[in-house]
């Protein structure tokens, strides 16, 4: 039921080859021993209709009075066997999910700075669970696709989906380089927290503008440092507990890597300090977080002795 309108909204496109990333043999090829728990997760979701659905201001679906005490005590049981949850929040039927991430402070800093979403296809690469795919959803999207290798994520996105089946967005467990090359299909592409994490940002860049139309935006948001144009921090071995952290580049080199790779028109819209309050613990997400990450005498600094975790969003519109 979960990618029960994507083949129509694809059919004769590009875009119709993702549909092998939503069966049930894409699931079962990727051999996690959890998927059976979380397919009993999905499957034991009690049957409630919502009476309201919010994904312009929030993701909030339906209302406490929607179930009985049963069906609600069930649905959080059912909810906590896909536990950790690490992007959202999210709320079905009064049952808050407290994630990890703050999710909809980054929503916050970018709305109202790019193009209209309304009407629009969108790819939101490295997406998790799903949370600003609902958001573009809210936003009037046509189509909202992410995609996201953690089998996990497109478990709990199942879960969300589960109780508002036509909302045109859909998660698949799969990765930006499998997707087919030079597409050209989209007209928003979103990356987010994902281009630190690629041994070859460049090709990153290159893979996203493959992904989009002719005119097309691109909404990159990534970590940043201080420093001048061609400057890139490159950890040694780990940045903020992560090992998978390549390049952390400053705004001027990042800017520049984008027009390298023929980007137009770029700009950029947002640069934050992550705090301790947007990334944390909580009951959902009860493992080391982002306090533990950084130097507990000296929070601008992470326990390697780098520089704490600053972020930017920048706007810029393919060839």
């Amino acid at each position: 039921m979960s990618y029960r309108h994507l083949r129509e909204l694809t059919q004769g496109t590009a875009m119709e080859s993702l549909l092998a990333f939503s069966t049930e043999a894409w699931f079962d090829s990727r051999n996690n021993g959890d998927l059976p728990r979380w397919r009993r997760a999905l499957n034991g979701l009690p049957a409630i209709q919502p009476s309201r659905l919010d994904l312009l201001n929030a993701v909030s679906i339906g209302d406490a009075a929607d179930g009985s005490p049963e069906q609600l005590t069930a649905l959080q049981d059912n909810l906590r066997l896909l536990m950790p949850w690490r992007k959202g929040p999210f709320d079905l039927f009064g049952v808050h999910i407290d994630t990890e991430w703050h999710s909809d402070w980054k929503w916050d800093r970018l709305r109202g700075q790019i193009s209209p979403l309304r009407g629009r296809t969108i790819l939101d690469v490295g997406c998790g669970s799903g949370y600003h795919c609902f958001r573009m959803a809210g936003e009037g999207a046509r189509l909202a696709i992410g995609v996201d290798p953690q089998l996990a994520y497109a478990m709990q996105f199942r879960v969300i989906k589960h109780y508002v089946p036509d909302v045109p967005v859909y998660v698949l467990p799969a990765t930006l380089e499998q997707l087919p090359e030079e597409m050209q299909s989209f007209d928003s592409v979103f990356s987010m927290g994902v281009l630190y994490h690629r041994r070859s940002p460049i090709d990153h860049l290159l893979q996203l503008q493959g992904c989009l139309r002719a005119g097309g935006e691109l909404i990159l948001e990534t970590l940043v440092v201080d420093g001048p144009e061609g400057y890139a921090l490159t950890p040694r071995d780990r940045y903020c507990r992560m090992p998978n952290v390549w390049f952390i580049p400053s705004i001027a080199t990042t800017t520049n890597w984008l027009r390298r790779c023929g980007y137009k028109n770029i700009r950029i819209i947002d640069v934050s300090v992550t705090c301790t309050e947007e990334q944390r613990t909580t009951d959902w997400m009860r493992f080391q977080s982002l306090i533990d990450s950084l130097n507990p005498e000296d929070h601008s600094m992470t326990v390697e002795g780098l520089p704490a975790p600053k972020r930017a969003i920048i706007v810029a519109e393919a060839p």
